[in-house]
């Protein structure tokens, strides 16, 4: 249980915190440090990033939240967060996100920030943060599906299939769940025959020329969530989350 590091030419990082891949605050920064690691190896040419379990990732365990007096779970959580989003976005060769199951909150923000995702025909891809008194990783699905779905999706919680995003162009394949780790190291394998030199610097002249800072504007989302605590509407959501309400 917990984050496992695969090394290798194509490494793996494999989230499993079962039974639904919530992940804990030190799992977020396990997960940070698991990616930094396989990208400070010069042998690693292409990082895969795969789940257990039941799904891809539930996002933040708020079980975990609700058990612990004050914020400091909270803010360990949001600082987690950040921390693995930013390694999946800074990490210097490609990284490929393989998505089976569900894929909310914190797993949009980790596929979100990927280079590309490869999902298994039953993956689901959302949003649950308005329902649990907390925002963020907006920033993160508009790197997936258009900017008024991804509004639609942020204020209704609605998920959208794998399917969908094969469309938008932001899923490159959708395969059956048996093969969806050999369909990612597939494609790994054929990025991780170029040039690893000509690669990386891809990787850093993409990251350039984006036109949205992610980790600016994921914290800036935080900055509300914080807010709804303050106000007492984000530890009332997740409790009636945890109360089955």
């Amino acid at each position: 249980m917990g984050v496992r590091l695969d090394r290798g030419a194509v490494a793996e990082v494999v989230i499993d915190f079962p039974p639904v891949n919530a992940v804990p605050a030190d799992g977020w920064l396990a997960l940070a440090g698991a990616l930094t690691a396989a990208a400070a190896d010069s042998d690693t040419r292409v990082v895969v990033l795969a789940a257990e379990g039941r799904g891809f990732c539930a996002g933040v365990d708020i079980k975990e939240m609700q058990r612990t007096e004050g914020h400091d779970a909270l803010l360990a959580a949001n600082r987690g967060c950040a921390a693995a989003f930013a390694a999946v976005y800074d990490c210097p060769v490609p990284v490929i996100a393989a998505v089976h199951g569900f894929c909310l909150g914190g797993g949009v923000g980790l596929a979100g920030n990927a280079d590309l995702v490869i999902a298994a025909d039953d993956a689901v891809f959302g949003l649950p943060e308005v329902d649990r008194g907390a925002l963020g990783a907006a920033t993160h699905l508009s790197r997936l599906v258009p900017h008024q779905l991804m509004r639609t999706m942020v204020y209704t919680c609605r998920t959208v299939p794998a399917r969908d995003l094969l469309r938008f162009g932001t899923v490159l394949e959708v395969v059956p769940g048996v093969g969806l780790r050999a369909a990612a190291r597939r494609v790994a394998a054929e990025i991780a025959a170029k040039d690893p030199v000509v690669i990386r610097a891809a990787k850093a002249s993409l990251n350039g020329i984006d036109p949205v800072d992610v980790r600016r504007s994921y914290r800036f989302e935080q900055g509300f969530t914080f807010e709804l605590n303050l106000g007492g509407a984000g530890d009332r959501a997740r409790q009636r989350f945890v109360e089955g309400r």
